[in-house]
């Protein structure tokens, strides 16, 4: 699924990452903990192929990240991606934040997951309106919409109490236990209790 080799990389003279091999297999829910400047971000925007490493290789789903002609069509299709703040789009409502991500195929599913998440009645209101979980949810409907076979999560929890921390958690193990391969990236523990494989990192090696 990921199989990454050799991976390294720098900005400018710094080395943030130091020849890194990870292999991920399908349908697992990986946990990459550290500290703040381990280098965990960077790791994980190399594995989501929105950063070129500077030096090593990339492979998602067999093919080498450096031959994927149209990355963008490429991410919408395979990638799902969570973060801490939730980027939605403030002069949007929550239905059409999430029709925006979505594919074709994928439009008449929104109101189904919006309802799956307890959001539904949310759909008409705009990011402003609603609560930070409920916008992480709607964060989450957004990286979920078009089913894809791997999403990432960098501090998808960071902003939000113990109780929503727990309901993201749930949502991503049920997409797990659907076949969907997880990796995030957090300082929360916690994310231990629902993780298949542990990846620790500090100063940019893998532990």
């Amino acid at each position: 699924m990921i199989l990454a080799k050799d991976i390294s990389h720098f900005y400018g003279k710094e080395q943030v990452l130091h020849d890194l091999n990870i292999e991920i297999k399908q349908g697992e829910f990986v946990f990459l903990s550290g500290e703040s400047g381990s280098g965990k971000s960077t790791l994980l925007s190399i594995l989501s192929t929105l950063l070129q490493p500077t030096q090593g290789n990339l492979t998602l789903n067999g093919i080498p990240s450096t031959q994927i002609n149209n990355l963008d069509a490429f991410r919408q299709n395979n990638i799902g991606f969570v973060f801490q703040f939730h980027y939605l789009i403030n002069y949007l409502n929550i239905y059409e934040n999430i029709a925006l991500a979505a594919l074709p195929s994928r439009q008449a599913s929104i109101h189904a997951l919006l309802d799956e998440l307890e959001i539904l009645h949310l759909a008409k209101r705009y990011p402003n309106e609603i609560s930070g979980g409920q916008r992480q949810r709607v964060a989450l409907a957004r990286a979920l919409i078009n089913e894809p076979a791997i999403i990432f999560a960098d501090e998808p929890t960071g902003s939000l109490d113990s109780k929503n921390t727990q309901l993201v958690y749930e949502l991503l193990n049920r997409c797990m236990h659907k076949g969907t391969t997880l990796v995030v990236a957090s300082h929360d523990m916690k994310v231990q209790d629902y993780a298949t494989q542990t990846l620790r990192m500090l100063d940019g090696k893998l532990l």
